[in-house]
């Protein structure tokens, strides 16, 4: 029996219109939209009628960059599927685009079905997956053809992490050029490992081996030597290129230049990078651990380069890199040590907020959050339009959101599962109230009404960004 679900008096936001409208909901998808008190609308029945009056509806958010129970320096991110997938809700995100991982000398098979078990049955919104490529080999490429013919159509590699996930400058133009044949995007972890490798070794043999360290070997001109690079072997394989975390206005500057150049090279950044900086890191004691990732953060000044990457569309997606390690169990692993400390921030259910308080302070427009938000990283992954708008025929993830609410960013309230915020006691302006996925109700009021296993795999298409 079909259900239909009426969503009333809310101003709708996507990347491309803001209307006043009613948008009904049919088995799980958009139907229709009409002007709030048209005719047409006003004929519209529904099982169910929910009120966004003075709200907005907005797309759900499609967070293209998450690792759940990633393993990584000896643990796991401290998220399940579950978890994850549950505080992503409560945060206005309604898909994730997760990182199934190979292990040197296994395919990427393996790694495909370990994440596919990791993830069946328990999330709470959908989710996809994009493939960290660590062993590059004749096999491992042929198979590459495959998962994009799955739905699987990105490939993350690494110029960071020797002994790892590290894969060489020729290992990197093998995959490219695989990628120029097969469809599929590279997404580019752009460090020198090998550099700062040996920054690291010396930092610690000067006794340096506090939080911030970490930040100050990982160089930003490393970042940037590596995003050049990167660009280049992408050039020559006649192939796309996503670098992911961007971090560094160097960084932003190569991707700035390749893109003026008309050439296909496409940028991310996460919220950390946008709000937080090597101030945290410095904090007191081992408090800096909490602010520990890779890329690192950097000193505040490099944000403005960001902001006007993201309003120049030099940078195109906001994502969070949510990889949480508990502060007491996992983070203090690196006392003594920074290089130790697990790599990783907590942040899926915290980037739409944070992303709605920078069109409050004036740094982007309403639509262009959405843009960077929901609709590229979409579009971006091959999941436009099914995902990132609100259109006819597009899946019912709709997300109603009080822009006037103000709350205060904490563990004490926040529902991932780690035991500290990134964001402790900064106040921000706008709440999500109310959450579907695919027409059902995943939050509802500020309650919790999904349940696991809602969530369901959606294969992707090959990136739509370059049409």
């Amino acid at each position: 029996m079909s259900t239909r679900t009426l969503v009333r008096g809310g101003l709708v936001v996507t990347a491309a219109d803001e209307i006043h409208a009613d948008v009904l909901i049919e088995d799980g998808r958009v139907v229709a939209l009409a002007a709030h008190g048209s005719d047409t609308a006003a004929g519209w029945t529904a099982d169910r009628t929910l009120d966004a009056t003075d709200r907005y509806v907005l797309p759900g958010g499609v967070d293209a960059h998450t690792h759940m129970e990633l393993p990584f320096g000896g643990t796991f991110a401290s998220d399940t599927f579950e978890t994850g997938t549950r505080a992503a809700a409560w945060g206005g995100t309604t898909t994730i685009v997760d990182f199934a991982v190979q292990t040197v000398g296994q395919g990427l098979r393996e790694g495909l079905d370990a994440w596919y078990a990791k993830a069946d049955g328990v999330c709470a919104i959908d989710y996809a997956f994009h493939m960290i490529l660590s062993d590059v080999n004749e096999y491992t490429l042929k198979e590459m053809d495959r998962l994009v013919q799955e739905g699987i159509t990105s490939f993350k590699l690494f110029m960071a992490y020797p002994g790892v996930f590290y894969s060489d400058d020729g290992r990197i133009l093998r995959a490219m050029q695989r990628s120029a044949e097969n469809g599929g995007l590279i997404m580019m972890h752009a460090e020198n490992g090998i550099a700062i490798d040996v920054l690291v070794e010396q930092a610690l043999a000067r006794g340096e081996t506090d939080p911030r360290y970490h930040g100050e070997v990982r160089k930003a001109l490393l970042e940037a030597e590596a995003t050049h690079r990167a660009i280049q072997l992408a050039r020559v394989a006649g192939a796309p290129l996503y670098v992911v975390h961007v971090s560094a206005e160097e960084a932003v500057a190569e991707i700035t230049t390749a893109r003026d150049k008309g050439l296909p090279v496409f940028g991310e950044t996460c919220p950390q990078y946008l709000f937080l900086s090597t101030d945290n890191l410095a904090e007191p004691g081992f408090e800096g651990a909490k602010y520990v990732c890779s890329t690192p953060l950097r000193p505040r000044e490099h944000q403005a380069a960001l902001w006007r990457g993201l309003r120049g569309n030099d940078l195109q997606v906001v994502s969070t890199d949510h990889c949480p390690f508990c502060f007491t169990g996992q983070k203090d692993l690196g006392r003594g040590d920074f290089s130790k400390i697990p790599n990783g921030l907590p942040g899926v259910e915290n980037r739409m907020d944070l992303l709605h308080q920078a069109v409050v302070d004036g740094h982007i427009s309403r639509r262009r959050w959405i843009e960077i938000a929901c609709a590229t990283p979409a579009r971006m992954f091959g999941l436009y339009p099914k995902k990132g708008t609100i259109a006819p025929g597009a899946d019912a993830d709709l997300v109603i959101y009080d822009p006037h609410a103000r709350q205060t960013l904490s563990a004490a309230t926040h529902h991932m599962n780690v035991d500290y915020s990134a964001y402790e006691g900064r106040t921000v302006t706008g709440r999500v109230e109310t959450v579907l996925s695919r027409g059902e109700l995943v939050i509802d009021q500020r309650e919790y009404v999904g349940r696991a296993g809602h969530g369901t795999f959606v294969p992707r298409s090959t990136c739509q960004y370059l049409d």
